[in-house]
């Protein structure tokens, strides 16, 4: 039996919905999905509790789907269950977005669930190569392009973020911790004028069973407020959300948005 164990947004509902035998749905407080009811609901201090229930139910594969910031771990709230696990709590707790990730694939799969990955149970949500929008990338966006996914791949062994922001080949912001939409409220006002685009692809050694890059059209809502002119992605290594409403805000908006090849 498969477990979602899933964050905010559509992807654990496109996920689930791909499924011929219904997945058990296990939300953590205060990160629920979309269109998605929880069987399951577990606090990060009852994480050994929630693994005991998964095991009764049958359950012998977990996907991590859905987005999750760091939650708060509160030591009042543990309970005895999972005691024995908040040295590797806390290790992931301080490691970085990777670190934190295979930290807690471990605890699953020292506890006997195998850990899959939401595209590989929905093939379908990774994005197509080719031009998702009316407005074409120019030769300085192409350049620009080339020179963001330069920057991610030299700063993938840093454990960073997997956007940049690139414009008129200077870079006006990296994705930090503090995620996309805090790079794309600092960019400034300089990189619209610009014409800069942003820049998404996976990270180079990352874990793809969790931590696959996403875009929708909150996205694109982000992209035109910041007065970005584009986006470009990986095909092929982006999960696509809401396919069809995120390409019709790329139109609305007149930005473009392109998934090239890998390089």
């Amino acid at each position: 039996m498969l477990a979602l164990i899933t964050g905010r947004g559509g992807l654990p509902a496109r996920v689930a919905a791909s499924q011929e035998i219904p997945p058990l749905v296990c939300v953590m407080d205060g990160f629920d999905p979309d269109d998605l009811a929880a069987d399951l609901r577990f606090r990060l201090e009852q994480l050994g509790t929630l693994l005991a229930q998964l095991s009764e139910r049958g359950v012998s594969e977990v996907c991590f789907c859905g987005a999750i910031e760091r939650p708060h771990f509160d030591p009042a709230a543990l309970d005895a269950a999972t005691a024995p696990l908040v040295p590797a709590l806390v290790g992931a707790i301080s490691s970085g977005d990777d670190g934190a990730l295979r930290a807690v694939m471990g605890i699953f799969e020292t506890s006997g669930f195998q850990v899959r990955a939401a595209h590989e149970l929905a093939p379908d949500i990774l994005i197509d190569e080719g031009l998702h929008s009316a407005a074409a990338p120019d030769e300085q966006m192409q350049s620009d392009a080339d020179r963001g996914t330069s920057v991610l791949a030299a700063l993938a062994p840093l454990d960073v973020g997997q956007s940049c922001v690139v414009g008129a080949g200077q870079v006006w912001g990296i994705e930090t911790i503090g995620g996309t939409d805090h790079m794309l409220r600092g960019l400034p006002e300089k990189a619209a004028h610009a014409q800069a685009i942003m820049i998404k692809t996976r990270k180079a050694g990352q874990d793809q069973r969790v931590d696959m890059p996403t875009v929708g059209p909150t996205t694109i809502t982000a992209l035109a407020e910041a007065g970005l002119a584009g986006l470009v992605v990986e095909a092929g290594g982006v999960i696509l959300l809401e396919p069809e409403a995120t390409r019709a805000a790329a139109d609305a908006a007149g930005l473009v948005f392109w998934a090239r090849p890998a390089v």
